[in-house]
């Protein structure tokens, strides 16, 4: 039997948030874990420094499938190393890639995926990479998406929002729990209470709310401004931006949010975020 347990999402939709609220579920400190503790309370599947490892040379030097194919090993060694249940970030869609499973479903006990309105999240990737909105918008609906491999990650595989939500959600059950980002917003308590309940830390109401308080945005905007941010995109971009719902309403032309719907309209329904008058 496996014990991780993934934290999944497609890139700028929740799941630094996720990570930080079970860092400080699983601390149970008196005050917020500064950044650097979090390492201790979870993993990222897309460390170069597993790949190379297993690989025996340097993961910048290996092509994308190559990659893939060492997967399942990084994974199996991410679940001896831990002690315990371990919680392991992956933007890698729930599928395989040239034949190889994205996911070791060997070492594997559950997921936790996060959702966001496509709308809000073209905007939040073209802050974070340095695009425009109709280079974000146009990667939203790329099938053959993926990440670059380069000294901080290797290369995720991501393909089309759309596909990537529905690879994930589609697989929803007693194991696989699917949250959306505006409900962590506007239903914190009785979302994360989910959270809780998945990972077996649902008895103690005032351990949750301390940890929700903890992970809150502002919070973590206000660490960031003092100490930094390792995962941040440039020095002079923060990570923490803003962290609201329905930007895309201040930000995106007709055009544009008629492009994002023409692209994803069925699983925008699915999750409730087709707008009025569209």
């Amino acid at each position: 039997m496996g014990n991780i347990i993934w934290l999944a999402s497609y890139p700028k939709s929740g799941n630094t948030w996720l990570r930080a609220f079970l860092a400080n579920l699983l601390a149970n400190k008196s005050n917020a874990i500064q950044f650097d503790e979090w390492l201790r309370y979870g993993d990222d599947e897309a460390r170069p420094d597993l790949f190379s490892e297993i690989a025996g040379c340097d993961s910048t030097l290996l092509d994308i499938e190559s990659l893939c194919a060492l997967r399942p090993h990084v994974h199996a060694l991410i679940a001896a190393r831990a002690q315990g249940t371990v919680f392991v970030k992956t933007h890698n869609l729930n599928g395989s890639f040239a034949s190889h499973l994205l996911h070791n479903p060997s070492v594997t006990i559950g997921a936790i995926y996060v959702v966001r309105n496509p709308l809000d999240v073209a905007i939040s990737m073209a802050a974070h990479f340095d695009l425009s909105l109709d280079e974000a918008i146009d990667r939203l609906g790329n099938d053959g998406l993926a990440t670059a491999n380069d000294a901080l990650y290797v290369s995720q595989i991501l393909g089309s929002w759309s596909h990537h939500v529905s690879s994930w959600a589609d697989q929803a059950g007693p194991r696989v729990l699917v949250l959306r980002y505006e409900d962590m917003l506007d239903k914190q308590m009785k979302t994360f209470c989910k959270v809780a309940r998945l990972v077996g830390l649902d008895n103690n109401r005032e351990r949750i709310e301390r940890a929700v308080r903890f992970a809150g945005f502002n919070q973590l905007q206000s660490m960031e401004r003092r100490y930094g941010f390792s995962e941040a995109p440039r020095p002079d971009t923060p990570f923490f931006r803003s962290g609201r719902a329905n930007q895309w309403r201040d930000r995106l032309s007709r055009d544009q949010v008629g492009h994002v719907l023409a692209d994803h309209r069925a699983m925008m329904r699915r999750f409730r975020y087709m707008p009025a008058g569209y």
